[in-house]
């Protein structure tokens, strides 16, 4: 068994506050208590991934490597999807789309880039709501996320990828060259977790081989039980330990 994707997670400056908003945009519980520490929101059907909100102070440097391409049904639905983020506490931003262009481009709160595309687009078709994690990257790392989750390329095409689960769900794509330099930590990152049982040591050996890195500074952000690794990209991630 391999590592499955258990969360998304969001450097966030008061987190419990950003879960209160992406829980009203998506209609996703939230999980936890109360306090500013750490808080997650969950999918209402208990499959796929999970959202999590860690505390972070680091100033926003530019547009994030990663956001989420919002899905629609209809303009009404999409314009009833950009009402309820704007009412939440997101706002429209400009990153440079053109008037024709059918999608809106969002940020919320914290700054957070993400878009609400516009009905009847073919690609998101089969996923949900979440209909992609869009990101900025190589093809490499497109290769790399495939192996690490055994998630099959469903798009391979002018160093442009994307991976989808076989269980179908929210795609993660990368958008192929120019990729812009890293600076400092991304806000958005993968958490993974394995299934019971499976050998803890041999799977980090196993993300090493494909490309990732170890960090040196261990669990690398001060959180018991998570082993801080990159990406080819650089991109942080974590590996829960048992």
């Amino acid at each position: 068994m391999t590592s499955q994707l258990f969360a998304i997670c969001f450097r966030a400056t008061r987190p419990s506050d950003l879960a209160g908003f992406w829980s009203g945009v998506l209609g996703w519980e939230v999980a936890g208590g109360p306090d500013e520490d750490a808080a997650a929101i969950l999918p209402p059907d208990g499959s796929g991934f999970r959202i999590r909100f860690l505390p972070g102070q680091e100033p926003k440097a530019g547009q994030n490597r990663a956001h989420f391409d919002l899905t629609s049904a209809s303009p009404e639905d999409q314009r009833r999807t950009v009402a309820r983020a704007l009412e939440h506490g997101g706002r429209h931003i400009d990153v440079g789309q053109l008037p024709e262009e059918g999608h809106v481009v969002l940020a919320d709160p914290d700054g957070n880039e993400f878009c609400v595309i516009e009905p009847g687009n073919k690609f998101l078709a089969d996923t949900g709501f979440i209909g992609a994690l869009a990101c900025d990257g190589t093809q490499e790392v497109g290769y790399f996320w495939s192996e690490a989750l055994r998630w099959p390329l469903v798009w391979d095409q002018d160093e442009e990828t994307a991976i989808q689960s076989p269980d179908g769900g929210t795609k993660i794509t990368w958008g192929g060259p120019p990729v812009a330099p890293k600076t400092g930590a991304n806000r958005l990152s993968f958490e993974l977790a394995l299934p019971s049982g499976t050998d803890w040591q041999a799977e980090v050996g196993r993300l090493v081989s494909l490309g990732a890195t170890r960090s040196e500074a261990g669990e690398g952000d001060g959180e018991r039980g998570r082993v801080l690794m990159f990406d080819p990209d650089g991109n942080e991630f974590f590996v829960q330990r048992p």
